[in-house]
């Protein structure tokens, strides 16, 4: 059995261009196929456009179910299907109409040779086999009619045959032709049983059984056991077709128990992530997408259950959507948040990354350094951005840095040559054990700045962090420097 859209579509076709009263099971059962297909689509393009959206760092708003030319075709046909029944409806209704007008001026000629005080007997006879064939020829009548009719038909039948006293031979033939019809009906019905289709043997039994009601009487000695005959027959398929429907809802009512378990793993697993509030307490990517699975999970499950009982499968259904529904717009306005957080971020490193590159490009002076030292650790502390912005306002961000510290450096290392050739040149123009005093508590006080500045740079680039290693570099050399100071003074 195919589940394909259009194949379904093809099938619903053929479908119509039958006689519709005839073919309602059909359409039904392509009718659940289809749409069952279709909102399977439906949900798989729903959650590939959340997933895709959530990839992006973005959140899925107002998704709209995709436009499926199939499913208008689909609609279409149903309505063609529909008002095809009505009209079909309306026809019958009034043939039905007529039949009943035409029996009933049957029974009213049957009542009045039944009634007769005198008769013709050859002749009514004939007449009466006359409207007995024609009454077979009239087709069903209203249903509220059908068995007052029938009724007053068999009366009026038995009243005539009582009245008019035909002979034996006469009455024995008749009742043998009736006997080899009906005895044709319950091997008909009989046979049923081999049906495997016990919805179409029930059909057939209930056509077995308005043929029946058609064909007159046998004889009496005949009577009891025929129609017992028939019956059992009918009992056979009667009751396969009951068992048939107790195991189709003993099937839903197993549906329905699943779902229902279903819905209760949906309350125990939701509540668990609910505050005293019954709102979702939720702060992590990883923990909405770890019970998003689950959830897809339990939603897969679901659908591969079958429908529950009809008086119960809208209320479930719509007790399961509630959950599901609910889960999915509290995860939609965690990320709402979350993105706002991240457009709120994303202005913020902006700024200090505006503020690096006046930095940069103004003088550079200690206060200068320490106000870049400051607006690191003041990024730091800003959250993340959506991921793609983050790449490049960090790159942005951290090359201002780079150069503002290559410029430091390149800076310090040109003062640095020039304060040890001026230090130098003062060594040598003064022997004193005094200015070698003052050198050492110049040095201490070098290496106590350089260590505490060192600190401060916190870049993660090879640029940074080759700045701080020149400052270790520096560091290192000084100390050399107060070592061999130390051993001049204590000569």
């Amino acid at each position: 059995m195919t589940n394909d859209k259009q194949e379904l579509l093809e099938e619903l076709k053929a479908l119509i261009e039958q006689n519709v009263n005839e073919v309602k099971e059909q359409v039904e059962d392509v009718k659940s196929r289809f749409y069952r297909q279709y909102h399977d689509e439906q949900a798989a393009l729903k959650e590939a456009a959340e997933k895709a959206a959530e990839d992006a760092g973005e959140v899925l708003e107002n998704w709209q179910p995709v436009l499926d030319e199939t499913e208008q075709a689909f609609k279409e046909l149903l309505n063609v299907y529909k008002q095809k029944r009505a009209e079909l409806q309306k026809q019958i209704e009034q043939e039905q109409a007529q039949n009943l007008l035409r029996k009933e001026n049957i029974l009213s000629q049957m009542k009045e040779m039944a009634q007769a005080e005198t008769a013709d007997v050859m002749g009514n006879l004939q007449k009466m086999r006359d409207l007995q064939a024609e009454w077979k020829n009239i087709g069903p009548v209203p249903a509220p009619k059908a068995q007052e009719i029938w009724k007053q038909y068999q009366q009026y039948q038995e009243q005539f045959y009582d009245l008019v006293k035909i002979n034996i031979e006469l009455r024995d033939l008749d009742f043998k032709k009736n006997l080899e019809m009906k005895t044709l009906l319950c091997e008909a019905a009989e046979k049923l049983k081999e049906n495997p289709n016990i919805v179409e043997a029930s059909r057939a039994l209930q056509q077995l059984h308005d043929e029946w009601a058609e064909i007159g009487p046998v004889a009496r000695e005949l009577r009891e056991d025929l129609w017992n005959r028939f019956k059992e027959a009918s009992t056979v398929i009667n009751k396969k077709h009951q068992a048939y429907f107790d195991s189709l809802h003993e099937k839903e009512q197993e549906n329905l128990t699943k779902k229902q378990g279903l819905i209760q793993e949906l309350h125990e697993l939701l509540d668990a992530f609910k505050n005293e509030a019954g709102e979702y307490d939720i702060r992590s990517n990883r923990k909405w997408d770890e019970l998003t699975e689950k959830i897809q999970e339990i939603q897969n499950r679901w659908r591969a259950i079958g429908f529950a009982p009809r008086k119960y499968n809208q209320s479930i259904y719509e007790e399961y959507r509630a959950l599901t529904d609910g889960f999915f717009r509290a995860k939609t306005r965690f990320y709402k948040t979350i993105r706002d957080q991240f457009n709120e971020n994303l202005k913020q490193k902006r700024e200090l990354l505006q503020q690096a590159q006046e930095l940069l490009n103004g003088e550079l002076t200690s206060e200068a350094t320490d106000m870049m030292i400051q607006l690191q650790k003041k990024w730091k502390t800003i959250g993340p951005v959506a991921r793609k912005y983050s790449d490049e306002i960090w790159k942005q961000f951290t090359e201002t840095c780079d150069s503002f510290f290559n410029r430091k450096r390149e800076t310090e290392r040109q003062e640095r040559g020039e304060r040890q050739k001026e230090r130098g040149e003062r060594i040598m123009q003064s022997g004193d054990k005094n200015k070698l005093a003052r050198m050492y508590e110049t040095l201490q006080q070098e290496i106590k700045t350089a260590e505490n500045n060192i600190l401060f740079f916190t870049g993660k680039s090879k640029s940074a962090n080759k700045l701080v290693q020149d400052m270790q570099k520096k560091i290192d050399a000084l100390k050399a420097q107060l070592k061999t100071l130390e051993e001049k003074m204590m000569e």
